[in-house]
């Protein structure tokens, strides 16, 4: 599969703490972008962030538990980012999702086996 040229990001901002069917949001989301065969999906963990609820997410470096901000962006053609958002719309209860237009100058990926969790 190769894809340059114009495609569509989505980010997707929520906490944490958030889940879906008892996992973590973030771990559905990556799943649920991998059965679409979605381009890429990669999440980042926040330090500190709020959104809508103006509840301030904070990471605790000093505590097992917290309710970090998440990012998950995703990047593919803007058809296959269509077939995305329906679920996103179900899964994501409280957060905020946007989506950008974006350039792709690379992305090969060459085939073969994919590795498994």
């Amino acid at each position: 599969m190769k894809l340059e040229g114009k495609a569509k990001m989505l980010r997707i901002h929520f906490g944490e703490d958030d889940q879906w069917q008892g996992r973590p949001l973030y771990q559905a989301i990556v799943e649920r972008c991998r059965q679409l065969d979605i381009a890429g999906a990669t999440v980042y963990r926040g330090i500190e962030g709020y959104g809508a609820s103006t509840i301030i997410r904070r990471s605790h470096l000093l505590h097992f538990s917290s309710d970090a901000p998440i990012l998950v962006q995703i990047i593919d053609t803007e058809e296959n980012i269509q077939r995305l958002i329906p679920a996103l719309d179900e899964m994501v209860a409280e957060g905020l999702i946007a989506m950008s237009d974006v350039e792709v100058i690379k992305y090969v990926h060459q085939g073969g086996q994919r590795s498994q969790p």
